[in-house]
């Protein structure tokens, strides 16, 4: 069975930190690119991150860039994302995602596997 379980989301200080995980489970993780996705309220969900099977090439929204961090542990099928200087706008349920390997990283629907989400508040 397919698990994607996301844990460390929480309540911050703009300007804060928080560092989410994304434990992996009933799938060859090594195989498979990833990508971190995040949905507002009221917003359609939106690309954050991706990362490839490797932890090589990695790329990040514009919005994000330069504060966040992509990486993954392939021996612990964990993949994480440091966010640092967080801000209002980073408000959303934060979702880690198994990318399928055709069509557009940055495409949602392009994603094989999806976790529940993890909710980060941000307060200003």
């Amino acid at each position: 069975q397919v698990q994607l379980v996301e844990s460390g989301g929480g309540l911050v200080q703009a300007g804060g930190s928080l560092r989410l995980s994304c434990a992996a489970s009933g799938f060859t993780f090594s195989n498979y690119a990833m990508g971190w996705f995040r949905q507002a309220p009221g917003k359609e969900r939106e690309f954050v991150a991706y990362i490839n099977w490797s932890g090589g090439p990695t790329s990040y929204a514009d919005s994000v860039k330069g504060r966040f961090t992509i990486s993954r542990d392939n021996a612990k099928s964990t993949m994480y994302l440091q966010m640092n200087s967080l801000k209002p706008e980073d408000t959303a349920v934060y979702y880690c995602a198994a990318y399928g390997g055709s069509g557009s990283y940055y495409y949602g629907p392009d994603y094989s596997y999806w976790g529940q989400g993890t909710q980060v508040i941000v307060s200003s």
